[in-house]
């Protein structure tokens, strides 16, 4: 897609009705030409008008869906593991709650992200749909087998899972490098790049995880696994969202910046260099090393925050509820950077405390990437529904009007996913920091709440409009003279 069509859409996406003859106002006849990108990338089924690069609705959304679903169950193993937590932050039942939020819902929403907005951003579409859905697949097994083996101590499962994460993030590297060949698109491209090279690495380093348990190849001392968590929420997801929010703020925000901006860039390459650092030096005790990795990532994550600042001063739209969720994750970049910070100058001191307060750290940084990504769900979720419902008969919402993207979703029961959510999160980093098991079974209950609101939510009202669309489709034509021509739309 390119960055003429990308910019008529950006009014649109709060509610208001495309303009006619729109890119994204569906227009019988109109197909990709032929030997063009778009065609490159045509499937069965697609909308009129629809850019040829953006994939089947049923691939961002399965990964979406599947994200509503981890969050539950990250809740779940978090209500089980609550005393766990308390005492030993790093046994197994909490490692493999904190599986479940960081792979099961953190990295498959992201994966749902990347394969809708990396066609979107480098207007050249996936190399294979097929695989696609193979990464779903696969990554789907293993985000939920890998913290069952160890929450069961069930190393064959462990294996397992580590097999179906190499095999899946090799499946991603393989379907996402012709489009992200692609040059001169900008800071987006290099933080998608530079992600997926994080997944890589972050995959490689987890296939030795699940191998040391299956084989006890080595010993995996607590700093490994610290690295291992470093490069995964900060080299991989973290330079991901940061690439991707640089394409959607314009777009939600309908922030138009004026001159040339530099603190996106900033973002991405201080967080990759940071994480380049710190993630070795964890590895292997270098102190010094981890301290100046640190600090030239917290300039990464600070000038992400200056380019928030900045898009949000130069919106044209006003404040609502996907602003009050980046504003509240952006919040949580400064509560992650100050437990960090006191964890690293308390454990040498007082272990546990140490631990327990860079345990809740690592909850305030993976609170940032949730509030972002739930927020922008209900965004994207309703824009790329839109079309398809479009196309399949729904004209209007489920008020009679026009169909809009905000009808697509009951925005009293978003707003209640926010209430859920920020609590949630703020319950389980104090219960971590403070070794608390009742705030940490709070925490767990609300993103129980949250993930089956938000599923819920997303998803029953685009089920009615195509079920009474179908019935509407099954009605038999009236006769002449019935007074009852053009039932049938």
């Amino acid at each position: 897609m390119t960055q003429a069509a990308m910019r008529p859409e950006a009014p649109r996406l709060e509610g208001s009705k495309p303009a006619p003859g729109s890119a994204a106002e569906p227009r019988p006849g109109r197909q990709p030409a032929s030997g063009s990108t778009a065609a490159a990338g045509a499937w069965p089924g697609r909308p009129p008008g629809l850019p040829g690069a953006v994939p089947p609705p049923s691939v961002p959304l399965a990964f979406l869906a599947a994200a509503s679903l981890g969050l539950a169950a990250c809740g779940a193993a978090w209500v089980w593991a609550r005393g766990w937590a308390g005492s030993d932050p790093s046994a197994d039942p909490v490692v493999a709650a904190v599986h479940l939020g960081v792979l099961a819902t953190l990295a498959t929403g992201v994966l749902g992200a990347v394969h809708q907005f990396t066609p979107v951003i480098t207007g050249r579409p996936l190399r294979s749909v097929i695989l696609a859905r193979m990464v779903f697949v696969t990554w789907l097994g293993a985000s939920w087998l890998l913290p069952f083996g160890l929450a069961t101590e069930q190393v064959a499962v462990t294996a397992v899972s580590g097999a179906l994460a190499g095999l899946s993030i090799v499946l991603l590297a393989v379907n996402l490098a012709a489009p992200l060949s692609v040059r001169g698109k900008g800071t987006p491209v290099t933080a998608l790049r530079l992600g997926l090279a994080g997944a890589v690495a972050t995959s490689f380093l987890g296939v030795a995880f699940v191998g040391d348990r299956q084989g006890g190849w080595f010993v995996l001392s607590g700093h490994v696994d610290l690295a291992m968590g470093v490069l995964g929420l900060f080299g991989w997801l973290g330079l991901t969202y940061v690439g991707v929010a640089e394409k959607l703020w314009p777009m939600f925000l309908l922030a138009h910046l004026p001159g040339r901006h530099r603190s996106g860039r900033v973002a991405v390459w201080c967080l990759a260099g940071g994480v380049a650092l710190a993630s070795p030096a964890l590895a292997w005790s270098a102190d010094g090393l981890a301290w100046v990795g640190g600090a030239v990532a917290a300039v990464g994550l600070g000038a992400h925050l200056v380019s928030l600042a900045v898009h949000v001063r130069h919106r044209r739209r006003a404040v609502d509820l996907h602003l009050v969720f980046v504003l509240t994750a952006a919040a949580w970049v400064p509560v992650g950077v100050g437990l960090a910070l006191a964890a690293a100058l308390v454990v040498p001191r007082h272990h546990h405390v140490g631990v327990a307060l860079a345990a809740a750290a690592l909850a305030a940084f993976g609170a940032w990437l949730l509030e972002a990504l739930v927020g922008h769900a209900h965004k994207v979720v309703p824009f790329i529904l839109w079309s398809a419902l479009r196309s399949r008969g729904v004209a209007t919402g489920p008020t009679g009007r026009p169909l809009l993207f905000a009808d697509l979703y009951d925005h009293r029961w978003a707003a209640a996913a926010y209430g859920t959510l920020t609590c949630g999160v703020a319950a389980l980093c104090a219960g971590l920091g403070a070794s608390a098991p009742p705030l940490v079974a709070a925490g767990g209950v609300l993103f129980v709440a949250t993930g089956l609101i938000v599923g819920a939510n997303l998803s029953l009202v685009p089920v009615r409009l195509l079920g009474r669309a179908a019935a509407s489709a099954r009605m038999p034509a009236a006769g002449p003279g019935t007074g009852t021509e053009g039932i049938v739309s």
